[in-house]
């Protein structure tokens, strides 16, 4: 892709939401654009990976190893999400799979990439990070609301439908 093309790409995303269009150029100058085949994984549990992913076009699936040898889907991404936002940030194992329901499009961004604009674009830097934790907090959010439901469920209606 070219850097016009990345340009609307970045600028459509959520880690867009808070940067002029001058920082939406440098950005697009460092993400890469990856199509990824039905069933393809982008990420692998138990691995590490120094890019966060935002989901272009098509969807993503957030599975997690369960007894055995099967897989338990936790959710679904679709575009404008992220992925593999905690691995980013600190560098950890991703504790999930991302594997690609049908064809699909990311566009990665490198930890040591970003790094590497600290000192010419600080806040740049700053308003990406910003988008992240934003981006985790609404997950955090979703999860915590599914466990007061699930608690719920439980505890009043003693698991019965």
């Amino acid at each position: 892709m070219n850097s016009k093309e990345n340009f609307q790409i970045v600028r459509l995303s959520p880690l867009a939401e808070d940067l002029t269009n001058e920082q939406c150029s440098v950005l697009a100058d460092i993400v890469e654009v990856r199509t990824l085949k039905d069933d393809e994984h982008l990420i692998n549990e138990g691995e590490k990976d120094d890019s966060l992913y935002v989901v272009i076009k098509g969807k993503l699936a957030v599975t997690k190893s369960g007894s055995g040898e099967e897989k338990l889907t936790l959710h679904i991404l679709k575009a404008g999400d992220l992925a593999g936002a905690m691995g980013f940030v600190d560098g950890a194992e991703h504790s999930a799979t991302l594997v690609s329901l049908g064809e699909s499009e990311v566009f990665s961004l490198n930890r040591t990439k970003l790094e590497a604009l600290l000192d010419s674009n600080g806040p740049l830097v700053y308003q990406v990070m910003r988008s992240i934790v934003r981006s985790v907090h609404m997950i955090l959010r979703r999860m915590n609301t599914q466990h007061v439901e699930l608690n719920n469920y439980i505890n009043r209606q003693h698991g019965r439908f």
